[in-house]
């Protein structure tokens, strides 16, 4: 069951695509999602014969779902010292994962730089507010403190009850339908495969190995399978030996249209209740709910109550804003909200539960599955994140 959507923003493609499941590749993925098709390309630039196999459309799951914020500060939470550098490096790496995906597709993905604003609504929120501060310096974040003028001046159109804020100046933003379409389009430029609306029944193990796939569609002999299905990764039908602690973490969004008389945002900007992320093409992403329910897709009048609500009480202009769109997706989430890389069995390759950092960690994730998978090596950064420590935590030997 896929997300459900209203006039939800443009996908990479409306064509059907006419690839077919290939007898053999050296890599098959499962999952066009961001994170696979990021994987996917870079391989596929480095020579190999690569396929990606999607259960639905490209993107459908959490990719074409999400804001595209890059907010390695905004996002960062108590406990997060331990995924900070993972995220520090990934944002770091945006900058000519941006440059060579652009050239490489012919496309922009309205990457945007002015930064991302924490703002608080009161003296209450302030409180909260100086905590956070307080952690992200202590992390050796990116970060200012600014007054609620400082705030009002940077966005004149927040409301007066604006108290104080945070200035997260490398926390930018890119627009997720244009990224899926440029990698979509830069993977088959690269000579990579992909096949959508096949589902992956199982895998296909030798000698203790994991050597291709099964689909509805026929079988796939390949040296390395990588398992970035997103939320669905945790599903348990494929590597049920694997149990991995994946399930997906529903969300609703909504577009608007700024104009003229509504006024608009420059910055990304959030509150404790919603995020904004204005986009090129003048829609204002409010984001998201958070919501366990399971693969339900609906979207409901709680949650668009939420998300409008919220926006307004710190701008008061989306009164007079078209809604353009609303969606829901599912958040492919972990048990420590963090990500899950690198090999799980000889011959498969984990690349899942980014949780709400996807588009943050695509870089980081494409660098450290590629390299693994070239070079037999382990990006250092991406070595705590395997899926041993779960094993670890609740006492099992790995």
């Amino acid at each position: 069951m896929h997300a459900q959507t209203i006039g939800r923003r443009g996908g990479p493609s409306e064509t059907p695509d006419i690839d077919r499941l290939p007898d053999r590749a050296d890599v098959a993925v499962i999952g066009a999602g961001l994170i696979g098709l990021s994987i996917a390309w870079r391989l596929a630039c480095a020579g190999l014969a690569v396929a990606v196999i999607e259960r639905g459309r490209a993107g459908d799951g959490a990719s074409l779902a999400a804001t595209g914020m890059l907010a390695a500060a905004a996002e960062h939470e108590p406990g997060g010292e331990i995924l900070s550098p993972l995220c520090l490096e990934s944002q770091r790496l945006w900058h000519p994962f941006r440059d060579e995906l652009e050239a490489e597709s012919g496309l922009t993905i309205d990457y945007r730089r002015e930064g991302t604003l924490v703002i608080a609504l009161g003296r209450d929120e302030v409180e909260r507010l100086r905590f956070r501060h307080d952690l992200q310096r202590r992390d050796h974040l990116a970060v200012e403190w600014l007054s609620g003028p400082a705030v009002r001046t940077r966005e004149p159109g927040l409301r007066p009850t604006v108290t104080a804020g945070l200035f997260c100046p490398d926390d930018h933003q890119v627009d997720p339908a244009r990224v899926m379409a440029a990698l979509r389009q830069a993977f088959r430029r690269a000579g990579g495969r992909l096949i959508e609306e096949t589902a992956v029944t199982a895998l296909v193990r030798e000698a203790g190995r994991v050597t291709g796939i099964e689909t509805k569609a026929g079988s796939l002999r390949a040296g390395i399978v990588v398992l970035a299905s997103g939320a669905w990764a945790g599903e348990g039908s494929l590597v049920p030996d694997l149990a991995l602690p994946v399930r997906p973490l529903k969300g609703q969004s909504m577009a608007l249209q700024m104009t003229p008389r509504s006024g608009s945002l420059a910055h990304v900007v959030w509150t404790e209740q919603v995020h904004m992320a204005p986009k090129g093409d003048g829609s204002l992403i409010v984001g998201a709910t958070v919501e366990e329910t399971g693969f339900d897709p609906h979207l409901t009048a709680g949650g668009v109550f939420a998300l409008l609500e919220g926006a307004r009480r710190a701008l008061p202009g989306v009164e007079e804003m078209q809604v353009s769109g609303i969606w829901s997706g599912f958040r492919p989430t972990s048990d420590d909200d963090a990500p899950i890389l690198g090999e799980a069995l000889p011959g498969l390759v984990l690349a899942a539960g980014h949780h709400r950092n996807g588009y943050l960690l695509a870089p980081v994730t494409a660098e450290a599955v590629s390299t693994l998978i070239l070079h037999g090596e382990t990006l250092p950064v991406a070595a705590p994140f395997g899926v041993a420590r779960f094993a670890r935590a609740s006492g099992v030997p790995a």
